[in-house]
């Protein structure tokens, strides 16, 4: 039936031809493949397809270009409904241009194949495509890869050799990337460590530490010269039955703050974060220059929140939690059958209606949410079950299995409770352990207090990976 796996497998020793293997495939399978226009007019269908759309760029402002072809898409009767990782590739055949940014998205529309084709193309047109060379540069480039009904996608990724595919594409320089402060964050190469700025009050570690914005300054510099990668701001306190402020109260403690930090010139490659569920703060955030939000909430305390992410173009923190920070431990909020099982369908269900709300996966991380409704075996459960979270979020997505995962144990209770510490300062070397287990099983960033020793614990973690995917290459 067509190219077999190895011969695809074969095709895809340069990156760019993963689009052309596919279609060749598809073509075999029977499927629609196009990347020519046709003449003939084919009427509007009267139900809705289900198709796969591939996009490239690279010429101009790549991202930008992909946020452009995506509303333009949506315009157009094409429905988004998942997006794939996003991907920074080396050019094939024509290889002196610049790096090509890849991804696919799945869609539904009630065009036929041929006007999908010609909408496509004239939004490639639309956003400055022209002729040129075959292979060679291009604003965007929107491809075909799936139309129809006729066969599921899921059986289709398995033919076509499932993740062993991501990993043939690694190996010639194929990363999935997220966009991030006008650049292209890679968490696969090392684990990030993020600073914890808390400039609240009744925060449970530090709490009343760094209000004025003379000792926040101080602290970011402390923490970026002990190597911290990114500044996590929160002006909201969601320590366990923490009462809510209203997003002005938040604003008017998290501004001046944000402002002094990001003119830091110490701050220059470092990404700024803010934590926060509201979504009047996240906009005025970024306005201000914050380049990611962090949400406890997952978009569960805001119903706006999902909404005006969607427009900020800057990644999303997704956190579980049930209930609110006043609630989340009651007993209710604190029943789990299998821990890692329900949180992987509950942030998953949150990530969904996120994504379908025009997040693209490519810009979303998830965190379990360690201490958020959760019991002391329930957060060494997550520790232990990273791999078990992102294996059972694969079974519904595989872009989303495979987003930054973000893990917060620093100084939390159960640590206390374990080692006997009521006093959270003191919680520093549980919080490395934990640290430690959280990267051994898959974390990409870690959200500490203590900088210093954790980055060093990161990176004593970061060789052990890196010495074991050395030995696991080298027995193949």
């Amino acid at each position: 039936m067509g190219i077999s796996k190895m011969s695809i497998l074969k095709c895809l020793g340069e990156p760019r031809n993963k689009l052309f293997a596919a279609r060749k495939y598809l073509e075999g399978l029977g499927f629609s493949s196009f990347h020519t226009a046709s003449k003939s007019s084919v009427e509007l269908h009267s139900q809705e397809e289900e198709v796969v759309i591939a996009l490239g760029s690279n010429v101009g402002d790549r991202l930008h270009n992909f946020k452009e072809a995506l509303k333009l898409m949506r315009n157009s009767g094409i429905n988004i409904t998942r997006h794939a990782c996003l991907y920074e590739t080396a050019p094939a055949y024509v290889t002196d241009q610049p790096r090509f940014i890849n991804s696919a998205v799945r869609a539904v529309t009630k065009l036929g194949p041929h006007e999908l084709l010609s909408a496509l193309k004239k939004i490639e047109k639309d956003l400055g495509r022209t002729g040129g060379i075959r292979y060679g540069p291009r604003p965007i480039d929107l491809d075909i890869l799936f139309y129809g009904h006729s066969r599921g996608l899921t059986g289709l990724w398995e033919d076509l050799g499932s993740e062993s595919l991501i990993g043939e594409f690694g190996k010639e320089g194929m990363y999935r990337v997220m966009p991030v402060a006008n650049g292209l964050l890679d968490w696969s190469r090392r684990t990030s460590v993020m600073g914890i700025l808390n400039v609240t009050p009744d925060s449970f570690s530090d709490g009343g530490n760094f209000k004025s914005v003379e000792s926040a300054v101080y602290q970011v510099r402390l923490m970026i010269s002990e190597g911290a990668d990114m500044i996590d701001i929160g002006a909201q306190s969601t320590r366990p039955t923490a009462s809510r402020i209203s997003a002005a109260e938040e604003l008017g403690r998290l501004i001046p703050v944000l402002e002094a930090v990001v003119s830091m010139p110490e701050v220059e490659g470092k990404l700024i974060s803010v934590d926060t569920f509201y979504s009047e703060v996240a906009s005025e955030a970024v306005s201000k220059g914050a380049h990611l939000i962090n949400d406890v909430s997952a978009g569960q305390l805001d119903s706006n929140m999902f909404k005006v992410m969607a427009d900020l173009d800057v990644p999303y923190v997704a956190m579980h939690m049930r209930g609110d920070p006043s609630t989340m431990q009651n007993s209710e909020n604190l029943k789990y059958g299998n821990v890692c099982k329900e949180i992987s369908s509950e942030l998953y269900s949150r990530v969904r209606e996120a994504e379908m709300l025009g997040i693209p996966a490519w810009r979303i991380m998830i965190d379990p949410g360690i201490g958020f409704s959760k019991k002391t075996e329930h957060n060494l459960d997550i520790l232990m079950g990273l791999p078990d979270i992102r294996e059972e979020i694969a079974t519904r997505s595989l872009a989303i299995s495979h987003a930054p995962m973000l893990i917060g144990p620093s100084r939390k209770r159960f640590l206390g409770e374990i080692c006997s510490r009521p006093d959270a300062a003191k919680r520093d070397p549980s919080t490395i352990a934990s640290v430690t287990a959280g990267v051994l099983g898959g974390a990409n960033i870690v959200r500490v207090h203590n900088v210093k020793d954790n980055l060093d614990a990161v990176k004593v973690c970061d060789a052990i990976l890196r010495q074991k995917s050395s030995h696991l290459k080298s027995r193949h």
